[in-house]
């Protein structure tokens, strides 16, 4: 039995094409994801693929095992469905030359495309591995609302994949790990007096300027993880206080972004945060860790991922981001990154996909899935 139905790109591109567009004229602001799940769950009825629910999260599963029973190693494919708010009024998608113009066509509904028309078009039960879809809600909110993770909870079959591949745009280049990320609202405390006479108070905005300076200063740390380059960085990323024009403000908050390099833990990556700190801010302080996620595993080692690039051979560089790939690490899954998207695109206003990216993106899979590989 062939593992396509039909050679592997023979109308395939122009479907890539059609349903790109199709998904970008579905709105799906993150937690307004019903309709494209529901969208994506009819589309994919037809394949005969295992269809199931998580809430607006949407799974597909092939067959488990070859025709034989024999068991075949769990690739996963892993795209959301959500996209950031539109700037101004949503305009209808459209193509411009070889240029597909929509809101989240690289981020990520390209690479949703490219999913179902891979579901539509490979015979799964002829394919060397069990391929698993996940089309997910809430990627674009904060890391604890996301619907990845009780999905995972909810489906432990996830959980035992020799590969995952997150469909985050990457321009077809292969993004191994990610940054963790950790968010940290920093309040510098004073004493609040009439602006006419500041020595009665105690400037709280003044008081955050040798930690500003100090962030300022800082420079990118250089970390190699599995022969790639990560760069930590710390970043104010915002700023507010103040009660009036003539009041010395008593309180100043400073929100502080650190990202930082696989291999690096939660406690350590506050823990530095709070050093830093420390060492420049001498009045009264509060800080409290808003949000938190872990840095996602270089996994260069996977001998799938090495079987991918052989057959492909993809420019590899790390994911100076953060991407769900970190967790799926957290569960014991190898994944990467790897998306037709423009990574460039991403949120961007007249955001595009390019038609030869996303058709090199199917093709690529395609290969892959129907190629027989080593034994992980």
């Amino acid at each position: 039995m062939s593992p396509s139905k039909g050679s592997p790109s023979e109308g395939a591109h122009a479907r890539v094409e059609a349903l790109t567009l199709a998904l970008c004229a579905i709105p799906s602001v993150t937690g307004n994801e019903a309709a494209c799940a529901s969208w994506v769950e009819d589309t994919l009825r037809p394949t005969g693929l295992t269809l199931s629910r998580v809430g607006n999260t949407v799974l597909a599963r092939g067959p488990v095992g070859d025709a034989s029973g024999a068991p075949r190693p769990l690739v996963l494919l892993v795209g959301h469905t959500d996209t950031v708010p539109c700037r101004g009024e949503m305009e209808p998608p459209r193509r411009e030359g070889t240029r597909i113009v929509g809101l989240g066509a690289s981020d990520m509904k390209g690479g949703l495309a490219v999913m179902i028309a891979l579901a539509e078009r490979l015979d799964f039960a002829a394919l060397p591995y069990d391929v698993g879809m996940v089309f997910y809600d809430r990627e674009e909110g904060p890391w604890a609302e996301s619907g990845l993770g009780p999905t995972l909870e909810a489906a432990p079959w996830l959980t035992t994949a020799a590969l995952a591949f997150c469909l985050e745009p990457s321009d077809n280049d292969v993004q191994v790990g990610c940054l963790g990320t950790l968010h940290a609202r920093i309040a510098l405390l004073g004493r609040a007096a009439h602006s006419a006479r500041p020595w009665q108070g105690d400037n709280a905005i003044h008081a955050a300027g040798p930690l500003l300076v100090a962030l300022g200063a800082l420079q990118p740390v250089d970390v190699w993880c599995g022969g790639h380059l990560f760069r930590e960085v710390k970043s104010a990323t915002l700023g507010s206080g103040g009660r009036a024009r003539n009041v010395i403000p008593d309180r100043f908050e400073l929100n502080v972004n650190f990202r930082f390099a696989p291999g690096r833990s939660l406690a350590d990556a506050e823990a530095e945060i709070r050093a830093l700190v420390a060492a420049n801010v001498t009045g009264a302080v509060e800080i409290v860790i808003t949000e938190r996620a872990p840095s996602g595993r270089v996994v260069t080692e996977n001998t799938l991922f090495q079987h991918f690039l052989a057959l492909n051979g993809n420019v590899v560089t790390a994911k100076q981001a953060w991407t769900d790939v970190a967790r799926l690490s957290e569960v014991g899954v190898d994944a990467v990154n790897y998306g037709p998207g423009i990574s460039a695109q991403a949120h961007q206003a007249g955001e595009y996909a390019e038609v030869g990216l996303l058709h090199a993106g199917y093709d690529q899979l395609a290969r892959f899935l129907t190629t027989p590989g080593p034994v992980p």
